[in-house]
């Protein structure tokens, strides 16, 4: 055998030896279809590391174990009180079975992606307005598990449904504005009343309290008189009681 020759083999050798080993990363597997059927367990999938295929008869298919995160775009939804609303969202999904993901579904991602936003108009259109805006844990606790139950044939598992954004009408804007600052006038309505309130029986205390030590009545007068007096005041009130002057006023009135 010449040189030519032996020079061919390695050289063959090699390449073939090199198409056989495959390198997996940490975060993927590697699903392998042998002659056109899928290796299950425990030979598939393969990785992490160097894995073995035999070449122009398997098949080798990466997929990713990390977590994606999907934006779903504005989707128009109509609340359960015949509200039209925008809204959109992330989904937090990772592939938990690889076999499945290759072998159920033609595009998982995809298939999440439209899935998602389906979902979301329906689900969203069984709550009313104030809800979509008042409940969101509720809500996306609702369709995060719906999406991984019906994804979960596909091997994949959906982590977190987030709402991020709802846009209103603006006829619908103005409408919670005026209803919001309606509410702050009721409410400083309200303490305005109970201030009036207490500060009423305040003063119905301070009545019976006068009524019990009438002494205390005329030292409320020189208080008085020493803050008027601290104002560099020229006038000077001095105060009389009804009682004092009630005598006089009788004694005009028998005259007549």
């Amino acid at each position: 055998m010449s040189v030519v020759n032996i020079g061919l083999i390695a050289f063959f050798g090699i390449f073939f030896l090199a198409s056989c080993i495959k390198v997996v990363k940490e975060y993927e597997r590697a699903v392998i279809f042998r002659l056109g059927r899928l290796l299950q367990e425990p030979r598939g999938p393969k990785g992490p590391g160097l894995i073995f295929v035999i070449p122009m008869i398997d098949k080798l298919i990466k997929v990713g174990l990390r977590t994606i995160t999907m934006d779903v775009p504005p989707q128009d939804v109509i609340t359960r009180d015949n509200v039209s609303v925008k809204v959109n969202a992330v989904v937090y999904f990772r592939v938990l079975e690889p076999n499945k993901a290759v072998s159920e579904v033609e595009d998982y991602i995809y298939a999440t992606s439209q899935l998602s936003q389906t979902t979301l108009r329906s689900i969203l259109g069984s709550f009313e307005m104030d809800q979509l805006l008042s409940e969101r844990s509720q809500i996306n606790s609702e369709l995060q598990n719906v999406l991984d139950a019906q994804t979960d044939p596909w091997g994949i598992k959906v982590s977190a449904v987030e709402i991020k954004h709802v846009d209103l009408p603006q006829e619908m804007q103005r409408a919670m504005a005026k209803q919001a600052e309606a509410e702050r006038e009721r409410r400083a309505k309200i303490i305005a009343a109970e201030g009036e309130f207490q500060a009423a029986e305040k003063m119905v205390e301070a009545a019976k309290l006068i009524e019990k030590h009438p002494i205390s009545l005329q030292l409320r007068y020189l208080h008085t008189l020493r803050d008027i007096s601290s104002e560099h005041n020229s006038t000077i009130i001095f105060p009389l009681p009804i009682d004092l002057i009630s005598s006089f006023v009788e004694k005009l009135s028998s005259k007549k």
